[in-house]
């Protein structure tokens, strides 16, 4: 068995901070369960040199496992461990694109980029398609994504994109910060923002864009799509075809500083009353075999309540293990936690 330590990245905000070591652990426990044949054991905090680390043994990490470690969302270094020496292990990320895509939006009630990430990767490794992670081009949606950090983590592993908000001032900034983005960094593309009609009435619109990873896989046709609409996520399966896409990810509004909202229902502040009217529809988008994962503040809405409602829509709630194990506080009121649902 080799030992290996796994140096946290280093979080600008506090409280994640604090809680990066416990949500890196069950992160890794996931992946193990998930793609690495549970060959990791004993994982645990160790400080080395004073510096806090996730080490752990295994036998001989592959060039694919490493791969998959790579990706995981608080990941900075990792190292064999012989006695006192740290050697490096080369970690390639899937990212396909600088880092500024999912670091450069600053605003109030943006979700931590590196929890937007963790939750897409519990959810992928959730999903009957886990161990294609490195080598498919996955369909993903946030039918909740705001400014779409969710969109642009998807983007930056080479993922199509798809979104749904009906916030309208989010849907103009995100339109207007993608396509800047794109002339700025001179990427072969196609955006253009439009109306949604039907029976004659504009009832959304949409942005969507060809996005190419390279000239070269540009002409090829080989270009990601992004589409996001700015419409009622209760409708969701009326904007987007039943069976589309592999993952459904989604930060439901937390009911204090954000309400959530349905054209019908109005504002309100528990998320289980929007995850109510909106699962049925999300789960419709699902792919056999894929998977949904949505993260709320659990002072609002009990972890039971809104996994029974993803079981009320025919998805199997994910209740083992790791899986339990990233309930975390963001702040004074939110206490932050996942479930993760396969479609069957």
């Amino acid at each position: 068995m080799t030992r290996y330590a796994l140096l946290v990245l280093p979080a600008m905000n506090r409280v994640y901070a604090d809680a990066s070591i416990g949500l890196t652990i069950a992160e890794l426990a996931v992946f193990n369960e998930a793609v690495l044949d549970n060959k990791v054991g004993d994982i645990a905090e160790t400080r080395i040199g004073g510096i806090p680390y996730i080490t752990f043994e295994a036998a001989e990490l592959s060039t694919k496992d490493a791969g998959y470690l790579a990706n995981m969302s608080n990941i900075y270094a990792l190292f064999r461990q012989e006695g006192r020496l740290l050697e490096p292990v080369e970690l390639n990320k899937l990212d396909k694109f600088d880092d500024d895509l999912i670091t450069i939006q600053k605003y109030q009630g943006k979700t931590n980029e590196y929890f937007t990430k963790l939750l897409l990767n519990v959810t992928l490794m959730a999903s009957a398609r886990a161990g294609e992670m490195l080598d498919t081009t996955f369909k993903v949606i946030d039918p909740l994504c705001g400014r779409g950090t969710t969109l642009n983590q998807a983007l930056m592993y080479g993922y199509h994109a798809a979104g749904l908000d009906i916030d309208q001032k989010d849907f103009e900034a995100y339109s207007t910060f993608i396509q800047t983005w794109l002339k700025r960094k001179r990427l072969k593309h196609e955006a253009e923002v439009t109306r949604i009609r039907r029976d004659h009435k504009n009832i959304g619109r949409k942005l969507h864009a060809s996005i190419g990873v390279t000239k070269e896989s540009y002409k090829a046709g080989e270009a990601l799509d992004l589409t996001y609409i700015n419409g009622d996520t209760a409708k969701a399966a009326e904007f987007y075809r039943a069976g589309t896409f592999d993952l459904v990810v989604a930060d439901a509004p937390y009911g204090v500083q954000h309400g959530s909202r349905t054209q019908q229902q109005g504002l309100h502040r528990s998320p289980l009353e929007l995850v109510k009217a909106a699962a049925g529809g999300w789960a419709k988008l699902l792919k056999p075999g894929g998977a949904l994962g949505i993260s709320w503040n659990t002072n609002v809405a009990k972890r039971d309540d809104v996994a029974d409602v993803l079981a009320q829509e025919g998805l199997e709630p994910v209740e083992t293990g790791p899986y339990l194990d990233f309930k975390h506080r963001v702040d004074q009121a939110i206490i932050r936690d996942i479930v993760v649902a396969r479609k069957r």
